[in-house]
């Protein structure tokens, strides 16, 4: 149970700190977390309006923090 916890406060310490609104954290490490994701994955999974996932998706592109392949937003390497 601690390397559980220890591995997902590491996780969190590796935030970028571009990431500013709860919403924008709870994308990016749904992302990171799946590896990728459709805007209608996102928000089925996140219960989020997609309109809202679209305008945090387009924050975390501009940011160069995730970019699209195809119909679905992946972590940029």
């Amino acid at each position: 149970m601690l390397t559980e916890n220890a591995q997902a406060t590491d996780r969190i310490d590796r935030l970028p700190t571009e990431l500013d609104s709860a919403q924008s954290k709870l994308v990016y490490l749904t992302l990171e977390a799946t590896g990728g994701a459709t805007v209608t994955d996102l928000s089925d999974g996140l219960n989020m309006r997609k309109l809202s996932i679209l305008s945090v998706l387009s924050s975390l592109s501009s940011a160069g923090l995730i970019e699209r392949t195809g119909s679905a937003y992946v972590p940029a390497n």
